[in-house]
This record gives structure tokens, C-alpha cells and sequence, in this order.
């Protein structure tokens, strides 16, 4: 259910709101909006009566979700979310590029990287310093090694980190070193985890499942927001289909889907997605033109020694044109690089 408050409610009139619902045992979620605020109401087994809150000061009307996603849908908060990651907005007019190595390998490699993909024009930096693996005895990461290497590289760019924790522990240590926590394809459904990072004050990008619907994906997010943190950007990483031409399909048209029914920023992850170096800039293309909201690219200065997913990551100078042909792009969707 959803309280929305008039335009001119004041701040004593949402206060009695949350009030008014944290006394029968629910949870409240306002999320303020360009005109007005709306009231989330979350932690009810069944009906809620809407005549409970309709009288209340500053109260406009109190409608039903229908959807079983309530936080991230549109019926919340009809305008799109902006989220900052450190000083870069995602999910405004910028078109944001998120691109850095696989794995985080050594301070040499990291700082190489970091330089290259900042003098090319990209807004976050990206690494694993904890990576969940197929195989047992392929490169894990460094653990927190890593984080202190990707806080360095921050340092020397000034590029805000997005690295990825895979359990409770290194979530916490995320949290100290990182700008952003990354939640990766195979953690999508790990609840418990998804609601550790609800209860963070750092943003959290959360990457599709590798066979994970539209709603699923949606309820994941669900649940970092029902925490209490609002701050959720989502990344479409490919999915896993009969198709045998590349390592996951993209799907674009989970782009559009997002967008129409969830407030959330979305960017897309090519590299993953496909798998093929080659095929990275094309649908780095057309996720711009489908209207993402930003890319997660992986790059490499030497791509075939990387310790992790070297067929997928581009070179610096593949990476410089890519910037450069989202620059005759994105200003066509009316927004800017």
C-alpha cells in the first residue's frame, strides 16, 4: 500500500504518517519526490485498512500496489531515481561509464588501468578484489589487498570505486574501502546478503542472475530496499539461453521493461554479457541507444595475461574509441558523456 501526501504536507504531517504505521507493526518508506512525498508501507501479512490513514493531516489518497515489487515500482515513485556514487549521479542526464580490470592483480596493473580508462573519459573505476569463481582453483582475488589497491588507484584518479562483495564478511570490508557494493550475478538471490547491503549507507549495484526473470530480478532489489537503503542501481550482465555464439545473451529489452515499470537506474554490462572482446563496443552502442542509463565495461592493458576474463576485456585504445563513438550517440537520447 501507498500513502501519498499532498503537495504542501509538511514534515510534522509525514512524521505522523510513519508514526501512524510503525504503531501497527509496519514498516514505513517515504521517498520524496519532485512534487510530492509517497509512504511506502511494507511488513503486512494482508489487507491494510486505508481509512486508518486517510484522514491523517496532509494525507492525499492511499492506493494499493499491485505489484508484488512495491519499493522499486513506478506506482511508488513515478519519476526516475538518481543515485550518487560518490560525486557521479546515475541515472541523470549523464550517460555514465563504469570501467576498470576483471580483477584487481597488482598496484601496477590496477594504476595503469585506472589512468587510462580516466584519461579516456570514464566516471567510475571498477575491480575485484574478491572474485566468486567457476573453478575452485581459478584466481579468487586478492581480498582486501585488492580494496586497498583500488582505494590507491582512487586516489591517484579520483575515480570513485564499484568493487564486489560476495559474502557478509567482505561486504563489511567493501563498505571501508569502496565508494559503491557491487552484488554480482550468482549473489542475486542470496537474501541474506541483499539484506546486509539494505542496511548499508553505501550504494549498491546489483547485477542480474544468470537466469533470473524481469521479476525476480525486481523482488531482489526489493529487498535491499525494504532495509531502508534506496540507493540501488541495477545491471543487466546477459543471461544464459541455447545460444552458442557468445558466453550469455544481452538482453536489451530488459532496458526498456525496467524502466517503464521500476524507478531504479539501469546500466549494462557488455563485456559479461557476451563474452567476446569484439562484441563489447556494438552493444555498448545500442545499451546507449535503448536507453541505459550508463555501461560496466572491463578493460585490460594486456588483456591476454589477465588472471580473469581476458577474452572479455577491451585494450585501452578499444576502449578510447568506444568513449568516442558514445559521444555521437548519447547526445541524440538527449543526454551527455
Amino acid at each position: 500500500m501507498l500513502v501519498v501526501m499532498r503537495q504542501n504536507a509538511n514534515q510534522k504531517d509525514i512524521a505522523a504518517v510513519v508514526a501512524a504505521i510503525e504503531a501497527r507493526g509496519l514498516k514505513a518508506h517515504p521517498i520524496p519526490g519532485a512534487q510530492r512525498t509517497a509512504i511506502g508501507i511494507t511488513g503486512n501479512k494482508g489487507a491494510v485498512e486505508a481509512a486508518a490513514f486517510e484522514s491523517l493531516p496532509g494525507v492525499l489518497e492511499v492506493i494499493p500496489v499491485s505489484h508484488a515489487y512495491k519499493l522499486v515500482s513506478r506506482e511508488v515513485k513515478s519519476e526516475s531515481s538518481v543515485v550518487r556514487i560518490g560525486p557521479v549521479e546515475v541515472g541523470g542526464p549523464r550517460f555514465v561509464v563504469v570501467a576498470g580490470p576483471c580483477a584487481v592483480e597488482s598496484l601496477e596493473q590496477a594504476l595503469t588501468i585506472a589512468k587510462a580508462v580516466k584519461a579516456a573519459g570514464a566516471h567510475l573505476l571498477r575491480g575485484g578484489a574478491f572474485k566468486p569463481r567457476t573453478s575452485p582453483y581459478s584466481f579468487q582475488g586478492l581480498g582486501e589487498a585488492g580494496l586497498k589497491i583500488l582505494a590507491q588507484a582512487r586516489e591517484a584518479t579520483g575515480l570513485p570505486v564499484v568493487t564486489e562483495a560476495v559474502d557478509l564478511e567482505s561486504l563489511e570490508l567493501v563498505e571501508q574501502y569502496a565508494d559503491a557494493i557491487q552484488i554480482g550475478a550468482r549473489n542475486m538471490q542470496n537474501f541474506t546478503l541483499l539484506r546486509r547491503a539494505g542496511r548499508s549507507r553505501k550504494p549498491v549495484l546489483l547485477k542480474r542472475g544468470m537466469s533470473a526473470t524481469l521479476e525476480e530480478f525486481l523482488m531482489s532489489a526489493e529487498y535491499i530496499l525494504s532495509e531502508g537503503n534506496y540507493n540501488v542501481v541495477l545491471c543487466e550482465r546477459g543471461v544464459r539461453t541455447f545460444s552458442d555464439f557468445s558466453r550469455n545473451t544481452l538482453d536489451l529489452a530488459v532496458v526498456p521493461a525496467v524502466k517503464r515499470i521500476s524507478h531504479l537506474p539501469i546500466l549494462v554490462d557488455p563485456s559479461h554479457g557476451t563474452g567476446r572482446r569484439e562484441k563489447v563496443a556494438p552493444l555498448s552502442r545500442a545499451a546507449a541507444a535503448v536507453g541505459a542509463d550508463g555501461l560496466m565495461v572491463e578493460v585490460h592493458h594486456d588483456p591476454d595475461r589477465a588472471l580473469s576474463d581476458g577474452p572479455q576485456s577491451i585494450t585501452p585504445p578499444m576502449f578510447e574509441a568506444l568513449i568516442h563513438d558514445l559521444g555521437l550517440i548519447v547526445p541524440v537520447i538527449g543526454r551527455t558523456l
